[in-house]
This record gives C-alpha cells, structure tokens and sequence, in this order.
C-alpha cells in the first residue's frame, strides 16, 4: 500500500514519508481534541437563593393560615347559627341626622332666589336692536338697489333661464326637422304654445317693474313725510 502514497513533498522512501505523515496527522487531531476554547461558553452559576425563595415562601404559608384562620372562624358562627337561632338582630332604629342640614336648606333657598331674580330680571329686560325697524331699512336700501342698479335683480337666473329656453326651442326644432311632414300641425302648436309662454314672461316681467315702481313711490312718500315731521319738530314753539 505504501507504494501507492503520493506525497505532497518529494521523499526517498514513500513508507517512511506516510508513516511521518500519519503521526503528524494523529497530533494535530489529538491537539485539536485537547484545544480550549477562547470564549467561556459554559452555563452560568447558578445560586440557590434566587431559585429558591425561602420568604416568598414564609410570606404564601401566613396569608394561607391567616384564610384559613378566618374561614374556620366563620365556619364555628356559621355552625352557631345553624344549631341555635341565632344572635343576630339586624333592626337598626339610629335615625340619621345631619349637623348642617339647615345651613345647607338656607345655601339652597338662597341660590333659588337669586336665580329667580336673575330669570325676572333677563325676561323683563327690552332688546336693544328693533328688527321691524332693520327689515324696512333692509327693504329701503333694496329699493335704493334697484334705482341704482344698471341690471335687474337676480338678472343672472333670468338669463340662465332665456338660454335654457333656447335650447329647448334649438333641440325641439332640430326634432321636427327628422319628423314626416304629416306633423307641422304639431310644429306649429308648439310655437304657439311658446309663444304664449314668453308673452306670459313678458307679463309677469311687466308686474314685477309695476310693483318695483309702487314700491319706489311710497318709499318718496315716506320719505317727504318724514321730512316734514322733521321740519315740524325743529322749528322752535311760540307760545
């Protein structure tokens, strides 16, 4: 078999190289086997007394006689009871009775009065602001509004309301266009029903600017009228 080994490093006798060669491996593997090792990976110390916590244990042994205690003491009263009728009276005539009763009615009365007082007082107290006067003023100054203004009120929804209608009066016509010929009659019913819509417009338009108008002359009349009375009072009394 030796004459089969190969060794890394050239020899003379191959049985005497694998012989050197296979003691060196033994010592390198027994020193391996016998190495230490840098990092202490042993488990730790361990000490009784954390383990084993001898007050911990004192401490569980009183709490249990001390229940066991009161639950033999209860058990002896209970037993009690059950042979005898017992010697507990559970009436109890003591009327309770408070020190500072009446203080605490007159406290209540007071505050109650005072209430009272301050409810009377808010309920009795006229408002300071007259709202019938600020809603003629509001209808004064809208008036003033319409004098001035170069457009009518809410012209913006009149407008939307014009370009609905045309649009309604462009998709009926372009409607009746694809139609046979055999419905002008129908064509012609709806012109005349829109056009008495618009002359119903016309007239509702009509009655607004009528009203706007009255509105406006009794506003001047008001107004002539307030001026005289205002006249009236600041010239002075002769007697």
């Amino acid at each position: 078999m030796h004459k089969s080994y190969q060794s890394i490093l050239p020899c003379q006798s191959r049985i005497l190289q694998k012989r050197w060669d296979l003691r060196y491996y033994e010592e390198h593997r027994q020193k391996v086997k016998e190495a230490k090792s840098m990092v202490d990976t042993s488990a730790p110390k361990t000490y009784v007394h954390l383990h084993l916590k001898l007050k911990k244990l004192q401490l569980e042994e009183e709490r249990l006689a001390t229940i066991e205690r009161d639950n033999r003491i209860l058990l002896e009263k209970m037993s009690l009871i059950m042979r005898t009728k017992g010697r507990v009276d559970n009436r109890n005539d003591y009327e309770y009775k408070s020190l500072n009763k009446e203080k605490r009615q007159r406290e209540l009365l007071r505050v109650t009065r005072e209430n009272q007082e301050i409810l009377r007082r808010i309920l009795a107290r006229e408002p300071e602001y007259n709202h019938l006067k600020w809603e003629q003023e509001w209808e004064e100054n809208e008036a003033f509004i319409d004098n001035i203004s170069r457009f009518p009120r809410d012209w913006w929804e009149l407008e939307q309301k014009e370009k609905e209608l045309q649009r309604l009066q462009t998709a009926e016509a372009k409607a009746n266009r694809s139609r046979p010929a055999s419905r002008k009659n129908k064509k012609k019913d709806n012109k005349a029903e829109e056009e008495n819509e618009e002359g119903e417009n016309t007239e509702e338009e009509q009655n607004k600017k009528e009203d706007e108008n009255k509105k406006e002359d009794e506003n001047k009349e008001e107004e002539k009228e307030s001026e005289e009375r205002e006249e009236k009072e600041a010239e002075p009394v002769t007697e």
